[in-house]
């Protein structure tokens, strides 16, 4: 995984509209980058929404907030819509994102391994240089937590 202090990858994602975009278009203003593993889950909902809840005072630090994750931009869209969620939702269909930040890991549930997104946040600085990590988020005051770092920016 990304530690602090290294440069975000120069990637290209699609949005949920399905227009392309890089996180490296982002430079000059932090940036708060976010991987969960599935949209409309409850986990994943629930850290979409404190995010969302929050968005105004991430907008008045500066600070745009992108949720990535595996899923279609289609199924992004109806995710934001049915949450009336603003954060930027961004599809990784083939996972090189999450494989170029580290968080495509090897899970395990019942003594069952498999492959998915570890959730983790990043803070970006202006520069593109991360500023701080959050590995293996628990969802409960997350989005508070990171809201706290970015103001102390």
């Amino acid at each position: 995984m990304l530690e602090q202090g290294d440069a975000i990858p120069d990637v290209t994602l699609k949005d949920a509209e399905g227009v392309d975009f890089t996180l490296h278009g982002y430079q000059g203003k932090p940036l708060v980058v976010y991987f969960y593993p599935k949209a409309d889950t409850p986990g994943c909902t629930n850290e979409a929404k404190d995010f969302t809840a929050l968005a105004d005072e991430y907008a008045a630090a500066g600070v745009p907030v992108i949720g990535i994750s595996k899923d279609k931009p289609a199924k992004l869209k109806k995710f934001a819509e049915k949450y009336g969620l603003t954060v930027i939702l961004a599809s990784d269909e083939p996972g090189t994102v999450c494989e170029a930040f580290g968080t495509w890991v090897e899970k395990s549930l019942y003594g069952r391994k498999y492959m998915g997104i570890e959730r983790a946040t990043f803070l970006v600085g202006a520069d593109g240089k991360i500023l701080r990590v959050w590995p293996k988020v628990k969802v409960k005051g997350h989005a508070e937590e990171v809201l706290g770092a970015v103001t102390a920016l």
